[in-house]
């Protein structure tokens, strides 16, 4: 049993490093978007389509790799994507114009496609069954810890020596962990078959439309509900959705599996998430700008906010998250989205002179809500999953994950924005305009958590595994 104990965790060393490794530079690369558009002289607006670019390739090919990584195997792919994610760094650190961005970040997201779903597999299929909700409180804790530091250091590196400096900065934090992975990680015992039946015109559909799906939030806030590039990818998501559901039919070995995504779990827990998970980017963006309309000469004080939601998030996955293999996972799940309605309550005693405070209570409270959740949320529905098929599952819940904040921001924070602009139109001042909107908010916001909570209750009971 002990040797068991140290070989699982000696195994997970190369995939904790990897899942650092997507959050320390992601966290560096936040502040990528804004200093790159200045520097190459075009509007800021075009930060959209750089974070774009890497959200459809991360979220759309999560499946695709995640399927690659059951057949080749987790090793090899985990590397692949370690060096892939390298090779978008040196580019984007080359790049000279948008588009050489776009590309350099699509590329990128490749890499965070290959590694995500084969280190959720590791833990699904590797970890005791006791102890698989410890595991994926460790992963997110490593995602969102490292992403608390990576701002912060890397607007530092920005100011003192430019955006290029800092990227290759990542890009030696990549060659670095890249070599640690291939002295830490272990064959594996299971011999892989070559990918033969592989659904290569799935994975083109499913690459080609989810990538559109992505874009429809975009399109729609930046050219319009009614534009004609909206109703472009509109109609082309439309008929890409129907080529790709005729393809999975007919695939030998479909990626995206039509047994798993018809569980209760799955479909319940995305439900969730949808109605959720994108709150934490939504009252990120919606904080800035309730800020800068109450207090424009004080606006510093809403990143203070931002950092405590992260830290939130991190406390969440390490306090709640590991109960749940020790009691009801919905019983935990439930208080998690308790917290999370609370967090998104406090915007209710928002005032024109919201102190940083109350900032922190409701966006950390909120993060810790959202830190649990996720968590718990892995455990309900990748618990269970065989070798053979943990990397196109894992993937598949990674993508529709992926999915929901996207689509949380394309909701709550228009919601939020129009409200100031309609009541500004009306004669209110602009103070007022954005106290009475967050309220408005709030309340829709809260609903959201409700309906999330029904969704939880209508999950497929699952006692925990009891630890021997």
């Amino acid at each position: 049993m002990m040797e068991r104990s140290v070989s699982y965790k000696r195994g997970f060393i190369p995939y904790a490093l990897a899942a650092l490794l997507i959050g320390l530079v992601g966290g560096f690369s936040t502040v990528l978007g804004p200093a790159f558009v200045q520097d190459i002289g075009i509007v800021y607006n075009n930060t959209t389509w750089t974070s774009l670019a890497q959200a459809m390739s991360s979220a759309a090919c999560a499946p695709i790799l995640g399927k690659v990584g059951d057949v080749i195997g987790r090793r090899k792919t985990l590397l692949l994507g370690v060096a892939v994610f390298t090779l978008g760094n040196i580019l984007s650190a080359l790049a000279d114009s948008l588009v050489f961005m776009l590309i350099a970040r699509f590329i990128i997201g490749i890499g965070t496609a290959a590694m995500g779903p084969v280190i959720l597999a590791y833990i699904a299929t590797e970890f005791p069954q006791d102890k698989i909700a410890k595991g994926f409180s460790l992963y997110m804790l490593l995602s969102s810890a490292s992403v608390i530091i990576g701002p912060t250091i890397g607007g530092l590196i920005v100011s003192a020596y430019g955006w290029r400096s800092m990227l290759w900065v990542c890009v030696a934090i990549c060659a670095g962990i890249f070599a640690a992975c291939v002295l830490t990680s272990r064959n594996e015992v299971s011999a892989k078959k070559p990918l033969q039946n592989f659904d290569v015109s799935g994975a083109v559909l499913i690459l080609i439309f989810f990538s559109l799906l992505l874009c429809i939030p975009s399109f729609g806030q930046n050219f319009g509900w009614t534009s004609a590039p909206f109703l472009f990818v509109l109609i082309a998501s439309v008929i890409s959705l129907t080529g790709l559901f005729l393809a999975e039919k007919k695939a030998v070995h479909p990626i995206l599996s039509g047994s798993f995504l018809k569980r209760n779990a799955f479909i319940l827990s995305v439900l969730a998430l949808f109605l959720t998970q994108g709150l934490m980017q939504a009252n990120m963006t919606n904080t800035i700008v309730f800020v800068n309309y109450t207090q424009p000469n004080n606006t510093a004080i809403s990143g203070y906010a931002i950092s405590v939601m992260y830290v939130g998030m991190s406390l969440g996955a390490v306090i709640l998250g590991p109960l749940a293999d020790k009691l009801d996972p919905k019983k935990i799940l439930v208080g998690s989205f308790i917290l999370t309605g609370l967090g998104c309550g406090i915007l209710l005693l928002f005032t024109e002179a919201t102190d940083l405070l109350l900032l922190m209570a409701a966006l950390g409270i909120l993060g810790f809500g959202l830190g649990g959740n996720g968590t718990i949320f892995m455990k309900v529905v990748l618990s269970g999953l065989t070798p053979q098929e943990a990397g196109a599952g894992t993937g598949t819940y990674g993508l529709f994950r992926d999915l929901a904040a996207p689509f949380g921001v394309a909701v709550f924070v228009p919601l939020f924005t129009n409200q100031i602009t309609d009541r500004i139109a009306a004669g209110a001042s602009e103070p007022a305009a954005a106290v009475a909107s967050i309220h408005f908010l709030a309340v829709a916001e809260v609903l959201c958590v409700a309906l999330g909570i029904v969704a939880v209750v209508f999950l497929p009971k699952r006692k925990a595994a009891k630890e021997k």
